[in-house]
């Protein structure tokens, strides 16, 4: 049975990773209670969305101490579990 549930997550992850695309944004709030982060980026295709301002939900709330409000990033987004998610984030050069 374990070794089924192992199969399961493995391909679970390798589904998400499969959705995820770079973007490039701006932050504009972030939310460390609540593990969000609001940004104003450009066209993602991979989630079929446009450029738009939004708030993300972020897979590692560590995350949002890499960064703050004004900096430009590059980041990746999945829809995981009907969320959008930011599953990685850093400063843009």
């Amino acid at each position: 049975m374990t070794k089924i549930r192992i199969a399961a997550a493995a391909l679970a992850l390798a589904a998400t990773a499969a959705v995820a695309q770079s973007a490039d944004g701006e932050v504009r709030k972030i939310d460390k209670a609540q593990g969000k982060i609001t940004l104003k980026h450009g066209e993602i295709k991979s989630l079929e969305m446009p450029p738009m301002t939004m708030v993300f939900r972020v897979q590692d709330p560590a995350m949002l101490d890499r960064v703050a409000v004004g900096d430009r990033v590059k980041f990746d987004a999945a829809k995981i579990d009907g969320n959008y998610t930011v599953t990685a984030i850093t400063k843009a050069p």
